[in-house]
């Protein structure tokens, strides 16, 4: 009876492992964290954060079991123009000494159309808001070293919700920098390695 017992726990074992969603890093040589915003009404200044990491969980039978959780250093960001840069660390909007993460964690996953929706919470200067970040998928891709998956993933949020308030407005009243702020994403992640078996 023993014996019968300790086969169906490793069967179970065998299963759970083989129906349990493929874990990947995010790979900041190959993936970009972009934003976009108006500025002075006539003209979109593009940005980027240079410093993230996160990971995918991704089940391609049961998108749901899927999740991802992602980390963008606010001190990395970057608009090509250092006095504008600065600016966006301080006070006036992001505040990197104080609050020097964005983070952005699923709480569910679930299929749409030709693509994913995952619903979560992003964090901005320690303000939570739930938010639904649509994204399709490339992938997996097998290199015989593993696997590869890519993520394209776009979502517009107001900047006001998350305190960061700073405004100036021109002669007409149009905001110098307007609340809209778009976020462009595209990740390329590798599959993690599988944890060394206990001994």
């Amino acid at each position: 009876m023993r014996r019968f017992t300790w086969c169906w726990l490793a069967v179970l074992a065998l299963a759970s492992s083989a129906w349990a969603a493929d874990e990947y890093k995010i790979d900041p040589v190959h993936s970009r964290v972009g934003f976009a915003v108006k500025h002075m009404v006539i003209n979109t200044v593009h940005g980027r954060f240079t410093d993230f990491n996160g990971a995918i969980q991704f089940d391609d039978k049961d998108p749901s079991k899927s999740s991802v959780a992602v980390t963008i250093k606010t001190a990395s960001i970057n608009t090509d123009n250092p006095q504008r840069d600065n600016d966006l660390r301080s006070a006036n909007f992001l505040e990197v000494e104080k609050y020097p993460e964005i983070t952005f964690k699923s709480k569910s996953v679930e299929k749409k159309g030709n693509g994913f929706v995952a619903h979560g919470a992003l964090t901005i200067k320690a303000v939570s808001q739930d938010v639904d970040l649509a994204f399709t998928l490339g992938g997996p891709l097998d290199t015989g070293r593993g696997k590869l998956l890519g993520a394209e993933a776009g979502l517009t949020i107001n900047r006001q919700d998350y305190g960061v308030t700073w405004s100036r407005t021109l002669a007409g009243g149009e905001l110098i920098v307007a609340n809209d702020v778009v976020i462009e994403i595209n990740v390329e992640a590798r599959q993690a390695a599988p944890a060394p078996a206990a001994k």
